[in-house]
Parts: structure tokens; sequence; C-alpha cells
């Protein structure tokens, strides 16, 4: 499992946060949403300066991005890879497989079909 941060990403970031060098972001499983592989949740941020029981970090900038065991369940055999979408101003995440498959097939809660 890694998690990546371009630096435009890593520019929001330190922006709209505020962050200070040292500063810690955690990412975290929420309800509601989705993601490219999650259904019904989406991925939360936080700043959280404690680095408390990481599973996977990785810095850019100064800056210390991981996820805490508390939530493996939400990134367990996935890579993380965090870019930056300037039409929207927001951050995206795309999950990879760890193996490098493609991701898993996605079900519409609505309507039952596929989704990529």
């Amino acid at each position: 499992m890694t998690i990546t941060i371009t630096a435009a990403a890593s520019e929001w970031f330190r922006r709209e946060l505020e962050l200070p060098a040292k500063a810690g972001v955690r990412f975290f499983g929420k309800v509601y949403g989705q993601t490219n592989v999650h259904d019904g949740f989406s991925v939360g941020i936080a700043r959280d300066d404690s680095l408390s029981d990481p599973i996977v970090a990785t810095e850019a900038d100064g800056i210390t991005y991981y996820v805490d065991v508390n939530d493996a369940w939400f990134f367990d055999g996935l890579d993380l890879a965090v870019d930056y979408d300037a039409q929207r101003d927001e951050p995206t995440y795309t999950f990879t497989p760890v193996d490098g498959t493609l991701p898993p097939t996605r079900s519409d809660a609505t309507s039952g079909a596929s989704q990529h």
C-alpha cells in the first residue's frame, strides 16, 4: 500500500489547510459518496499532527500524509494517488489495487448496474 501526492495536490493541501512544515494530514474512510472502488464511502481528510499508528505514510513538501491503523479496512490492498482538479479546486483520489490489476467493478447502489 502506498500514497502518492502530486505537487499540485500538495500545494492545495498546504494552502487550504494552512499547513506549517512538519504538519500531518490523515486520510480516512467516511460514510457517503464514492471512490473509484468504494460505493457509499469517500475519502475524508483531517489535519492530525499526532501521526498515531500509521500503516502507510508519505512526505511531500515537509507534510506527512498518512492512514492510521483504524482505517486499514478502507485502504486494505489499495494504493492511493492524490491529485488536484483545478476546475473544481479540490483534490482527487484514485485507488489502484496493490497487485496492479484494474480496480474492481463497483455496483451502482440504485440500479445495480456495473460502473468503472
